[in-house]
């Protein structure tokens, strides 16, 4: 009896026990599931719409569409640059936020997985996107293979914040063709970015740096547009929300004519120097080129690539300056073709007159203690005849008669030793003859001397110009004394586009004697027996001109050096009684212009004939004043005077034809 009392004691126990247990079991659920709830209702009731942003952000991705900019065209609609699809890797940094990663370290992730990239350019990414909103994201690559491509595809899962973007290139089909002209494109860079000009550009961004891409930057791009998608955990895409298409930019027509800027380019082949070919009624620039030259597809296609920067890196260390736009940046000496603007100004000063002119030649002309030499004798010719043959002892005369004083007043009248105010970048002004200029260059014999005037009469000592202002002042004394501004844009095509409005001509009334004079004798140049420039001639097209050759150093100081040689010149108009088209040629240290540069006109001009010339009339380029244009009104001409700058000058040299 008293074992069975012990037993029941003990279980008695025993259940109390339990009973304990379980109660604090209770207990202890009981507060996890009012911990439970008491952290559902925080999640879905006092943070929903915290968490409700984050889920959003999350799922939804926001896709840019760059808007492709406009084709570049020629004065016939001709494309010149275009654009071509690729492929970009681009990084999404919401998603890489997302899962605690950091740019750099992703980097170098993929690059150790196989993915080539280059460090430095997308080093320079991820700090220009630092300050930008994380839902834009980052070009790791542009231009990618099929192979990286496939390689990102491959990966989704592992790397759900990379992505491929379709991405327009700048295409340039010509090659070098026109590319001083064209310029390039490029991104934009963090100083641009920090200037007032540029917010609402962002990093990455494609612009013209340089030529017409930057001059008309405006017109060219467009207005991107985008797409909101969602994505699932893997990044992979599963609707879209909203799109929003790009807006292309602009077609920019040019008063480029590609088949004379293609002749241009060949006949310079491989020699240092610039043609220019413009329409003196108006401006229109028909053929502006330069050698060497470049390629503008390094800026668009592999400058971000170590291929590419060592390329950019040649053409900076070249000699022979690839990217120097010798047509509108290079000034050099003129030789004789600078007579026609002493000719000029005689003329209009009543020094001479068409019909009394003559003045000896006297194989030269003594000059203090100097006896400065004329290549020919060519007796007593009249200023007709002295400009035909070139004569120097003509000039030096007639140059003494002017005076330096009223000879920088003329040429600066002509536009010359200024800024044509061409539509292209980084024009230099040059400069011509005067006291001014030879006192502070040469500070040991500021005087100015009559040996001055004489050199400067022949185009040669402290004269140094651009082809394209030499062209530009030729061809308005030759219409009669508009010297319009030379341009290269035609028109925006497409809605809101516009025309040319910029013409701002230098207007200098000549008398009608003069340019009927001037006319002549540069016609005789060319067609007329003993002319220095009859290399230039063309059957039927009354082409008139001035052959001239500028020495770079006195002879006896180039000692033969290639690059000492004298500069080739071939100034020009056609045809002789109503200009629609002049041209300059310029073939550096080659020697006599008549000989290297008038025959590479005389290609010019057929070129141009066999196109615009029909039953031996020249065909106008342009609309006469009329006849409407579509598009804004031109603005009414209105002179101006424009800028000029300074620069070295060049060594002192003596004459030459």
């Amino acid at each position: 009896m008293a074992s069975r009392s012990g037993d029941f004691f003990e279980w008695a126990k025993e259940a109390a026990a339990m009973t304990d247990r379980l109660t604090l079991m209770q207990y202890l659920l009981l507060a996890l599931f009012i911990g439970l709830g008491v952290r559902f209702w925080s999640l879905q009731v006092v943070r929903h719409e915290q968490y409700l942003r984050a889920a959003e952000n999350n799922r939804i991705r926001l896709i840019p569409i760059p808007a492709p900019r406009g084709a570049i065209l020629d004065r016939h609609g001709r494309v010149i640059v275009d654009n071509r699809p690729t492929l970009s890797i681009i990084l999404n940094r919401e998603e890489l936020r997302a899962r605690g990663r950091k740019p750099h370290e992703l980097v170098e992730d993929l690059i150790a997985q196989g993915l080539a990239l280059d460090r430095e350019s997308v080093r320079q990414r991820l700090e220009a996107m630092a300050t930008q909103p994380a839902y834009y994201p980052v070009v790791l690559k542009e231009n990618a293979t099929p192979q990286d491509v496939a390689w990102v595809r491959a990966r989704q899962i592992e790397y759900p914040e990379l992505d491929i973007m379709e991405q327009p290139q700048r295409q340039y089909p010509h090659g070098t063709l026109l590319a001083h002209v064209l310029g390039y494109v490029g991104e934009i860079t963090r100083e641009q970015l920090a200037r007032p000009e540029f917010r609402d550009y962002r990093p990455g961004d494609i612009i013209g740096r340089a030529g017409v891409e930057l001059v008309y930057d405006r017109w060219l791009r467009g207005r991107d547009g985008y797409r909101r998608v969602i994505v699932d955990s893997t990044g992979h895409e599963v609707g879209e929300i909203e799109r929003v298409d790009p807006i292309p930019g602009h077609n920019i027509k040019l008063t480029i004519d590609l088949d004379l800027q293609r002749a241009a380019e060949e006949q310079l082949g491989g020699r240092r120097g610039a043609i220019v070919a413009l329409n003196p009624q108006n401006g229109e620039i028909l053929a502006l080129a330069s050698h060497p030259t470049f390629d503008p597809s390094l800026f668009a296609q592999r400058i971000n690539t170590p291929e590419g920067r060592a390329e950019y890196r040649a053409l900076l260390a070249d000699p022979e300056r690839p990217l120097y736009n010798r047509a509108i940046q290079g000034i050099y000496p003129t030789g004789s073709t600078w007579k026609i603007f002493v000719a000029a100004a005689a003329l209009e000063e009543g020094l001479i007159t068409p019909e009394h002119s003559t003045l000896p030649c006297g194989r030269g002309l003594q000059v203090g203690n100097r006896f400065v030499r004329c290549l020919g004798s060519h007796g007593m010719p009249d200023l007709h005849r002295a400009i035909v043959v070139s004569c120097d002892g003509y000039f030096y005369r007639l140059g003494l008669r002017l005076g330096i004083d009223r000879m920088e007043a003329w040429v600066k009248r002509f536009g010359l030793g200024q800024r044509t105010g061409i539509d292209l970048p980084d024009e230099v002004a040059g400069f011509v003859p005067s006291r001014a200029l030879k006192a502070k260059f040469n500070p040991r014999d500021p005087r100015w001397r009559d040996f001055d005037t004489v050199i400067a009469s022949i185009g040669q000592g402290s004269v140094a110009i651009s082809p394209l202002q030499l062209v530009r002042a030729i061809g308005g004394i030759a219409v009669g004394g508009v010297f319009h501004t030379p341009h290269v844009f035609k028109e925006a095509v497409g809605p809101g586009g516009t025309v040319y409005t910029a013409d701002r001509p230098l207007i200098v009334p000549l008398q009608k004697r003069t340019v009927e004079a001037l006319r002549s004798a540069m016609w005789g140049v060319v067609n007329e027996g003993g002319g220095t420039g009859a290399a230039a001639r063309v059957e039927g097209l009354d082409v008139s001109g001035k052959t001239g050759t500028a020495q770079v150093v006195a002879k006896e100081r180039a000692g033969g050096a290639a690059h000492l040689k004298d500069h080739a010149w071939f100034v020009s108009f056609a045809p002789r009684d109503d200009p629609q088209i002049a041209v300059v040629v310029l073939i550096e240290n080659v020697g006599f212009g008549g000989r290297f540069s008038a025959p590479v006109a005389r290609v010019i001009y057929e070129t141009y004939k066999e196109k615009y010339v029909r039953a031996s009339e020249v065909a106008a380029i342009v609309p006469p004043a009329s006849e409407k244009r579509e598009g804004a009104p031109m603005a009414s001409p209105s002179p101006v005077v424009l800028e000029a700058t300074r620069r070295r000058l060049p060594l002192e040299v003596s004459n030459r034809r």
